[in-house]
């Protein structure tokens, strides 16, 4: 009898499912990204399917990564995306080492820092990188199991593929049936998905003749027609019947049972493999098992215990037996379901014994808290019912509990609450622990309860300080602020407390004070933290922090640059304030934009924004993307404000951040005209809205007063933005629009209030649009057109050409209605000019329909984009980068020379391939030529 073949590397009757395979690899090798889902029942053939994909792939010259999701793994993020991309923290690969520090903790962004968002930005920005030099395929096998953080990963890589030469595979089974996965289905079209079904009855049958080394007979036949054309079932089948010598293959060929019991099931079938195995060698892969279905040998030396010897002698049998197979350089299972077999052989006591034996030994090897969690998430539910939680273990969370908190908080909460559940003497440093992660994965009320409960009992002042942060920051999040001020003055006065704890607790205090508008005191108890702060990094950085908010707040822009300097020079080099370096370059965007520093202001939003994207913070990226968004509006940089806002997912941003964003992007496209898109993103904005309450973002209030205009309700419009004013240190950017709309609907009242309001905030005044904002109103109210005049002048000193139209355009008003038509038309015409160079249809269309009533007019003098797809939908900021696609510009080398970042011209690329109804970029440089050959 010939000897059997493995039927896991048999592809028999898959021709048409390899081939689509093979097309979609070819199509990628040629610069054509694709996202495609491969799905099938257990055991079906898909993972053999995509592997001989990825061997086409790798002869083809493209770069092959892959991993598989694990159920044991789902609680901890990324670990199918961290194998597949090879994830060491070698210092040789700059990017790998960042995301594998990232991961550790050992970056020092401080407490809160959601470490798994910011490894997840750095993957998307390794991949992008690995597209750029080189065809890329990333297959995430066993889907379904896969963590969320990995499937959001999948998703967002999924609505990039067309700009990158990225075959992205998810391999999946039908269940389980999770929303998440099953979004991932809209975002890849039908013509993108591979169903692997059954095998035919002839296919079946080859499958089987090629397993058993002939013909099958009639007897075979029949009992491989019960696998019900299940490859691996079959595998697994002939396997069985060789192993116990019930298969013979006669001299015509014929294959043929010669009886003996067969197994009924696939899983009768693996385990009549697995009992062919020595006890030693299934001792070893039950070990295995408990480390999931892909594992390292290194990891499995330390859980083993087993002599090296007798360890490699075990693993070499089990390849051989088909049992195991080489992962790059680890080893995995040959399909899930054997593991599990392995793994259910085990009652449900033992296993949890044997969880703990290995997370011990991981733990004791030094392996990355991940593994280790891994481990112990198995025995919580055995510690749930009564048994106490090793020292050990408590030992390993006090030490673990930051990386852990950071990267999986939601593990980090099931850990730590029964760890201090366990009434150990530690529990103090455990509970402050456990409130800062229950503070992470948004139960406030519970964070604070634990570290209220848990104050009394902390007596080290460093614990007492975080204790207290933790409650502050829960109070805060549910409104009840003032609630944190008494304890936070107790605890600052404690007689014993030493100096640099006080001026942390004073810190809080003055942030509280900050919080609720309550200027002064903050200034006040800050200059007093300051004091006390000494050599105290961390106090000085925050309190100059505060410091500094105080002054913006105050509109003394001048006097926060120098507060800036002096706590940045602070915070630098100092891991612990990497947060609050971020901060304070975020916010020193701000006030170079307030002082009219566009370039300053610019540059240092673009700063920000790489140290953030640097040092994985997604919290402060999506802070100075959103800066960076209001600048480039405010600067007329309109085209690249539009991408910015699409450049982080909403659901990464703070909503009051989301809303700032939305309402940029849709105050751009009612100005040109693009209405539906504007209340597209209006509509986006409204539940971050209603998450932050009655808290006054300006470019939303602005786009929905807006939206309130076009619709021809100006009363409503102007009502939008009178309800914003009510603070008196809110509403600068709403006031100009304010008083327009007061005078235009003839509410003499609120237009005088306004001026007057006006003339508070711009008395002494040395800021060029804040003198402008007062001669605009002035001039609005009065009708004074060389006031609205000087006006424009004073935006055009200040770098912001859509008030400065705006202004332009009512002196042409204020001219026409006084008989001027010669000062009037000159007016109207450089407003035409500015509003086209903005793209302002909108804005272009009502001016030229107002002043043919008063028989002013004057044809086009700048080309203005009308269509909204096809190549002459483009922006100029589009136009351009399709052009260097055409020169074969990678988006990196496009932001190089546009002085973009790569993620801004990614979003560029997406428009522009969404206006031209196109796949590629390959498609892009096509249309580009063939443009500029016919212009």
């Amino acid at each position: 009898m010939q000897p059997l073949t493995d039927g896991a590397d048999l592809l028999i009757g898959r021709d048409g499912e390899l081939s689509r395979l093979a097309g979609w690899v070819h199509d990628v090798a040629d610069g054509r990204g694709r996202a495609v889902l491969v799905d099938g029942e257990p055991g079906i053939g898909k993972s053999t399917l995509v592997q001989a994909a990825c061997a086409i792939a790798t002869r083809a010259g493209c770069q092959v990564f892959r991993g598989a999701g694990d159920e044991l793994g789902q609680a901890l993020p990324l670990l199918p995306l961290l194998d597949a991309l090879r994830i060491t923290g070698s210092a040789s690969d700059p990017r790998r080492g960042a995301i594998a520090g990232l991961l550790q903790g050992d970056t020092g962004r401080g407490k809160g820092a959601d470490l798994a968002a910011a490894a997840a930005e750095q993957l998307l920005a390794l991949v992008d990188e690995l597209c750029h030099t080189g065809p890329v395929v990333l297959v995430v096998d066993e889907l379904q199991w896969a963590d969320r953080a990995t499937v959001a990963v999948w998703g967002r890589l999924a609505r990039s593929v067309r700009q990158l030469p990225l075959l992205l595979v998810g391999v999946l089974r039908p269940v389980p049936r999770r929303d998440d996965v099953r979004a991932l289905r809209r975002i890849v079209g039908p013509a993108e998905r591979l169903r692997v079904g059954r095998l035919t009855e002839p296919a079946a049958l080859e499958l089987v003749a090629e397993l058993a080394g002939g013909k099958p007979g009639d007897e075979l036949a029949r009992l491989a027609d019960g696998a019900a054309g299940n490859p691996l079932y079959l595998t697994e089948l002939l396997g069985a019947l060789t192993r116990s010598s019930c298969l013979a293959v006669d001299e015509a060929g014929i294959a043929e049972l010669t009886g003996g019991p067969t197994p009924d099931s696939l899983p009768e079938a693996i385990a009549d493999r697995l009992g062919f195995l020595p006890e030693p060698t299934r001792t070893v892969l039950r070990t295995a098992a408990l480390l999931g279905v892909g594992f390292s040998v290194a990891d499995l030396t330390i859980v083993a215990e087993a002599e090296l010897t007798v360890l490699l002698a075990a693993l070499d049998e089990a390849r051989a037996a088909g049992v195991l197979v080489a992962a790059g350089d680890d080893l995995a299972f040959r399909h899930p379901l054997i593991r599990q077999a392995l793994y259910d052989e085990l009652p449900a006591g033992i296993r949890v014994v044997w969880h703990r034996a290995a997370a011990r030994a991981l733990a004791d090897a030094g392996a990355p808290v991940e593994r280790v969690a891994r481990q112990l998430l198995p025995t919580v539910s055995a510690a749930d019912a009564g048994e106490p939680v090793p020292r050990w273990v408590v030992d390993w969370l006090l030490g673990a509990a930051a990386p852990l908190i950071g990267q999986a908080p939601e593990v980090a909460v099931k850990l730590l609450r029964r760890a201090v559940r366990s009434g150990d003497t530690t529990t103090g440093a455990l509970s402050c622990r456990l409130a800062e992660a229950l503070y992470r994965v948004g139960d406030f009320a519970e964070a604070e309860r634990v570290a209220v409960r848990a104050l009394p009992r902390a007596l080290d002042p460093e614990l007492r300080v975080d204790l207290h942060t933790t409650v502050t920051q829960c109070r805060a999040m549910t409104g009840r602020s003032t609630e944190s001020l008494a304890a936070l003055n107790q605890a600052a006065a404690a007689p014993d407390l030493p100096a640099r704890h006080r001026a942390r607790l004073l810190v809080l205090t003055a942030r509280t004070h900050r919080d609720l508008g309550e200027v002064d005191t903050a200034a006040r108890v800050a200059t007093a933290a300051l004091a006390e702060a000494s050599d105290d990094h961390w106090a000085t950085g925050w309190a100059l922090h505060v410091l500094s908010l105080v002054a913006m707040m105050r509109g003394e822009w001048t006097e926060a640059l120098p507060l800036f300097e002096r706590a940045m020079a602070t915070a630098s080099g100092d891991p612990a304030l990497t947060d609050l370096g971020l901060l304070l370059r975020i916010n020193q965007a701000v006030t170079f934009g307030a002082l009219d520093r566009y370039p300053d202001a610019l540059a240092a939003a673009e700063r920000a924004r790489e140290r953030a994207d640097r040092a994985g913070s997604v919290v402060r990226l999506t802070q100075a993307q959103s800066a960076l968004g209001q600048l480039l509006l405010g600067s007329g940089r309109w085209d690249d404000a539009v991408a910015e806002v699409d450049v982080v997912p909403d659901d990464l941003k703070d909503p009051s951040v989301a809303c700032c964003d939305h309402g940029v992007a849709a105050i751009i496209h009612f100005h040109r005209g693009e209405t539906a898109e504007a209340h597209r993103h209006l509509d986006v904005a409204a539940p971050c809205a209603e998450r932050i309450g009655g808290r006054v973002v300006e470019s939303l209030t602005l786009a929905r007063s807006l939206a309130s205009e076009q619709a021809g309700e100006p009363d409503r419009a102007l009502a939008a933005l009178t309800a914003a004013l009510t603070a008196e240190d809110e509403g600068e950017g709403l006031l100009g629009d304010a008083v327009r709309l007061a005078v235009e609907t003839g509410d003499t009242a609120t237009a005088a209030e306004i001026v007057a309001r006006v003339g508070v905030i711009t008395a002494g005044a040395d800021v060029p649009h804040r003198q402008a904002l007062g001669r605009y109103c002035r001039g609005m109210a009065d009708r004074d057109a060389a006031e609205l005049l000087r006006a424009a002048d004073g935006y055009r000193d200040a770098g912001r050409p859509l008030p400065r139209a705006k202004a332009l355009e009512a002196a042409a008003i204020a001219f026409a209605e006084a008989g001027d038509r010669g000062s009037a038309r000159a007016a109207f015409t450089r407003t035409l000019d500015l509003y086209g160079t903005l793209g302002a249809h909108w804005d272009v269309a009502r001016l030229r329909a107002r002043f043919r009533a008063f028989g002013i007019r004057r044809g086009p003098t700048v080309k203005h984009r009308q269509a909204t797809h096809g190549w002459d939908s483009l922006t100029p900021t589009e136009t351009k980068i399709a052009g260097l696609v055409l020169e074969g510009l990678s988006n990196p080398q496009i932001a190089t020379r546009l002085f973009l970042s790569p993620r801004t011209v990614a979003t560029h690329v997406s428009h522009i391939l969404a206006k031209l109804g196109v796949h590629s970029r390959i498609d892009i440089a096509r249309e580009a030529t063939r443009n500029s050959a016919s212009g």
